[in-house]
């Protein structure tokens, strides 16, 4: 099987896996397990926030930002890739404008980009949006890309091939997706999708500390005069952790590469602190999006008869004890991250590591599993 999608399929289980070890409870067993983490050198940084009613009950940095000088990660102010939890936040935005009917879900992607070249298939903004549409998964070393590219030009790494199916007919995760969404939702805008983010998104949930990737030359033309964070000061670059790969005999610098041009889907930079403030507004219901628009985008969508787990732009599911949540894991070079809103428990993690897939996802779900004992301390 294809390793892409081998990760995938095992990311997107309909049940995560949690652990059951009684020997030690809540807030004490979470930290421990996090400790062994790093100990085990299973990864090299770890940044996790739990908020519980509203409330932080844990927060906590673990391991290094940076192996090689031994800075610690802060959990507040560590900056780390986010990879697919970009799409939570691409999707939020995208909500506001299907309010302000600029873009309908329902409506062909054709119609916001008209000379995207025509496939067997027409398909909607709603495909797309909840991997539906056909389209394909990166090919050969598209994953890791390092092309100073912006969003419309990224689109021609893949606008020439074919739909893999019929849309409406199968279910395949990808982050082009969410490229095509981006591209639609400016040309329908007539605003930089970034700009669109921070000014909607970003600013108003005072996630003053989630930055796009570093801006290119091309780019500034698009970025002035507006609020876009971009990692461009020194001043953040101190935040912002080493992006490590793993491999046989330890870390190593994960490779170069450029995700600015797949920013909705994958392409954002972030702190668990900030990450957490976007599932709090959720419960709170502050995001400023009707509900009835919101809950399109939080329920899963049937693909024949069969639910896919995945709504528009999150992931809808419950564990393997049954409570229901929404949210996104992401795997992108030099970063992995875990953020769950559990709505009935009012529950919200955002767990982050600088390092491509550390393979401990179920370490991650026991850790997870230890605050619902918590919640009832």
């Amino acid at each position: 099987m294809n390793p892409i999608l081998k990760y995938l399929k095992n990311v997107f289980a309909a049940k995560r896996v949690l652990g059951d070890d009684t020997d030690l409870s809540g807030l004490v067993k979470a930290d421990f397990l996090l400790q062994q983490l790093i100990k085990e050198e299973k990864a090299p940084g770890i940044s996790i926030t739990v908020l519980k009613e509203g409330k932080t009950i844990f927060q906590k940095g673990y391991g290094y930002a940076d192996l090689e000088h031994k800075q610690f990660v802060n959990p507040i102010k560590s900056i780390f890739r986010i990879a697919s939890v970009s799409k939570p936040i691409a999707a939020t935005a995208l909500a506001h404008m299907v309010q302000k009917g600029i873009i309908d879900l329902d409506e062909s992607f054709y119609t916001y980009l008209p000379d995207y070249p025509r496939k067997k298939w027409d398909f909607t903004i709603r495909q797309l949006a909840s991997h539906t549409a056909g389209i394909r998964v990166y090919k050969g070393k598209e994953y890791g890309l390092n092309e100073p590219l912006s969003i419309i030009e990224g689109l021609g790494i893949f606008k020439d091939d074919p739909l893999v199916y019929e849309p409406g007919t199968e279910y395949l995760y990808n982050s082009f997706d969410w490229v095509m969404i981006s591209a639609a939702m400016q040309e329908a805008s007539g605003i930089p999708f970034e700009e669109y983010v921070q000014n909607h998104v970003l600013s108003p949930l005072k996630m003053e500390d989630t930055y796009i990737p570093k801006s290119h030359p091309k780019d500034k033309r698009e970025l002035c005069n507006s609020e876009v964070k971009a990692i461009t000061s020194s001043k953040e670059f101190d935040k912002i952790t080493s992006f490590y790969s793993k491999n046989l005999v330890g870390f190593r610098k994960a490779m170069p590469v450029d995700n600015f041009y797949k920013l909705a889907g994958g392409g954002y930079l972030s702190t668990s602190a900030d990450i957490a403030k976007l599932g709090q507004a959720y419960i709170d219901n502050k995001i400023g999006v009707k509900d009835e628009i919101l809950s399109q985008f939080l329920t899963s969508q049937q693909v024949q008869g069969t639910s896919s787990y995945y709504g528009l732009g999150w992931q809808v599911s419950e564990d393997a004890k049954g409570s229901k949540f929404y949210g996104h894991v992401g795997n992108g070079v030099g970063g992995y991250s875990n953020f769950f809103v559990y709505p009935k428990e009012q529950l919200v993690f955002s767990i982050l590591i600088n390092c491509t897939d550390p393979k401990i996802q179920t370490d991650l779900d026991a850790i997870v599993d230890c605050f619902f004992k918590v919640g009832n301390a």
